[in-house]
C-alpha cells in the first residue's frame, strides 16, 4: 500500500518505521516543521512537505497522528486532496466521526503503546485496535495493522476511549509516580537505577497475578505509623497530597 503520513512525532515515528520495514510504501510525510518532516522522511527513505496542499494525491492510505484537537482540520485538508483513499487516525479517544465528514472511507489504527522517536520497539507484541466505516475499508485497515502486529483487535470509538484512559494510568500515571520516586531519591543523591529491578519484578508480576493480587505495602496493612513518617518526608505537598489520596485508594480496593 501506499501511504502517506500526517505528522512526524512519536507515533508517527515509530509506526511509519514498522510499516516501512513490513514492506509497505511510505511515499510521503507532512508536518509543519521542516526539521521534523525531514528527519522522519529520511528514515522512511521518502519525500516531505510542509504544506498540507501539497500531499501526494497517489496514495492508497492517508494515516493522520498529530495532536487530538488538529485531527479534524488536517482531514478536512487531506479529504480534499484524496477522495476515494482512505483517511484514518491514530488516537486512542477521538472518535472514528471525526473523520466522516471528509472521507468516504475512513478509520482508526491505534497501537496502545508508549512510544519515543528514538526508542525502537517491536511491534509485533503491540495491540492495535481498529475500526473502519464500512467492511471494506476495515478489511484494507486489518491488513496494514497485521502487516506489523500480531494482535489487531477489532474496537469501537466508545470502547477506544476507555481503553486510552486505563493506559493513562497504568502508562503515564505510573510513570509519573516513577518521577517522584526519582525525585525523592536525588533529594539523598541516589541513582534511579537502583529501582530498576523493583520495576522490572513488578511489571512481571501482573502477568501472572491480577493488579489487586499482586499490591503489597504499607498501605495494604493500613501502617498508619510508617504512612504518617512517610508523608512527612515529603517537602512537597503535592506530592503529599498524590500519597494520601493513593494510600487511601490503594486500601479502600484492598479490603473491598
Amino acid at each position: 500500500m501506499k501511504i502517506v503520513f500526517i505528522g512526524s512525532g512519536n507515533l508517527a515515528t515509530q509506526l511509519g518505521l514498522a510499516l516501512s520495514k513490513a514492506g509497505q510504501q511510505i511515499v510521503q510525510v507532512f508536518s509543519k516543521t521542516a526539521e521534523h518532516a525531514g528527519e522522519l522522511a529520511a528514515k522512511l527513505g521518502c519525500a516531505y512537505t510542509t504544506n498540507i496542499d501539497e500531499i501526494s494525491e497517489n496514495a492508497d492510505i492517508y494515516i493522520i497522528s498529530v495532536k487530538d484537537d488538529a485531527i479534524a482540520t488536517l482531514a478536512e485538508k487531506v479529504g480534499r486532496k484524496a477522495q476515494n483513499a482512505i483517511i484514518l487516525h491514530t488516537a486512542g479517544s477521538i472518535a472514528m466521526g471525526v473523520l466522516q465528514p471528509y472521507a468516504q472511507h475512513y478509520g482508526v489504527l491505534y497501537p496502545m503503546q508508549t512510544f519515543s522517536k528514538n526508542k525502537p520497539v517491536d511491534f509485533k507484541p503491540i495491540p492495535c485496535f481498529i475500526e473502519a466505516s464500512d467492511d471494506a475499508t476495515l478489511s484494507a485497515i486489518r491488513t496494514l495493522a497485521e502487516s506489523v502486529s500480531q494482535n489487531v483487535v477489532p474496537a469501537t470509538s466508545a470502547q477506544r476511549k476507555k481503553l486510552h484512559l486505563a493506559a493513562v494510568l497504568a502508562c503515564n500515571f505510573t510513570n509519573h509516580c516513577y518521577r517522584l520516586a526519582e525525585k525523592v531519591l536525588e533529594e539523598e543523591q541516589m541513582d534511579f537505577k537502583l529501582f530498576l529491578p523493583l520495576i522490572d519484578e513488578t511489571a512481571r508480576k501482573v502477568a501472572t497475578l491480577s493488579p489487586k493480587q499482586a499490591q503489597t505495602g504499607p498501605m495494604m496493612r493500613w501502617d498508619t505509623g510508617v504512612m504518617q513518617m512517610q508523608m512527612e518526608l515529603l517537602s512537597d505537598e503535592r506530592t503529599r497530597q498524590i500519597y494520601k489520596l493513593m494510600a487511601e485508594s490503594i486500601h479502600e480496593d484492598a479490603t473491598k
